[in-house]
């Protein structure tokens, strides 16, 4: 597992670094959008969603500088998602990764701006030359994360979110919220690689259903460190809404904690088809249960 530890740190450093190079500094009246943009983009944090897309594109041999643009225009993409996230139309968190969210930091209307920003840049990333030579693979990447970011994808899942605070929700229900808000991004990233390398349905099936479970891991995790976590470790507050259902107010937590390990056993049988390339995606399902913040 330490290796895991060394590899996701590197992943992480490498994203910072290009997200670095790819958000210029800007001087002018619209200086103070660069600068909430580059706030909330280079906060840190561990870069899973690139580190799946860094994984992904390894299965197959895929060039490190195309894994590496891919996975920071995902990044602006959750990066976007996290700022309107903490607004007070929303969530209205005061934190994010241990620091001001960033329309703390400045105020709300650059906090907006800062996500569009984010949002629409992502695909400039992707649609250029420079991520990758063939204009087919970049056309599929930019609709397959336009799918997975959109009302289809994360933003439906998060405006199930808010109807769903008057109504009660079924296991399912929320399988299904869960899986376009927060599964959708993931789903991308263990998909990208295949599509660069031009995989079929059969490869780009086994990744999706690798996917849906890491994505479900992933938030009934989350839902447990809201209630066994504190706010030190995971750097925003928890148990903020504790009406709120999710997998643990359902299931509860033992019944969450079994769960985790069914899903574990399904995402583990549906990337066994890669064997030893599919080593640290094996690993990174306990890396994600165990996790503390």
């Amino acid at each position: 597992m330490s290796d895991l530890h060394a590899l996701i740190q590197k992943s992480a450093e490498k994203t910072e670094s290009i997200l670095d190079e790819l958000l210029d500094k800007e001087a002018g009246l619209s200086a103070p959008v660069f600068e909430a943009a580059r706030y909330s983009s280079l906060m840190g944090g561990k870069r899973l969603r690139p580190f799946l897309v860094k994984q992904s594109c390894s299965l197959f041999d895929v060039e490190e500088k195309t894994s590496l643009r891919v996975g920071a225009a995902l990044e602006m993409i959750h990066t976007y998602s996290l700022i309107h996230d903490d607004l007070p139309a929303m969530d209205d968190s005061d934190l994010r990764r241990g620091k001001p969210s960033c329309h703390k930091a400045f105020d709300e209307v650059t906090a907006i701006l800062a996500g569009d920003g984010l949002l629409t840049y992502a695909f400039e990333v992707l649609s250029d030359q420079e991520t990758h030579q063939d204009p087919a693979i970049r056309c599929e990447l930019v609709r397959e994360l336009a799918v997975a970011a959109g009302m289809h994808g994360m933003v439906g899942g998060q405006m199930m979110d808010i109807a769903a605070e008057e109504k009660s929700l079924t296991y399912q229900d929320i399988k299904v919220l869960q899986d376009k808000k927060t599964g959708a991004l993931f789903r991308f990233a263990l998909l990208s690689g295949a599509i660069i390398a031009g995989k079929d349905d059969q490869i780009k099936s086994a990744l999706g259903q690798y996917a849906e479970a890491f994505g479900l891991i992933f938030q009934i995790t989350d839902d447990l460190l809201d209630v066994e976590g504190n706010a030190d470790q995971m750097g925003k507050p928890v148990g903020q809404d504790p009406d709120k259902i999710t997998f643990v107010t359902l299931l509860g937590v033992e019944g969450a904690k079994k769960e985790l390990q069914a899903l574990e056993k399904k995402a583990l049988e549906a990337i066994c088809l890669f064997e030893n390339k599919s080593e640290y995606l094996r690993l990174l399902l306990q890396y994600v249960i165990s996790r503390r913040n």
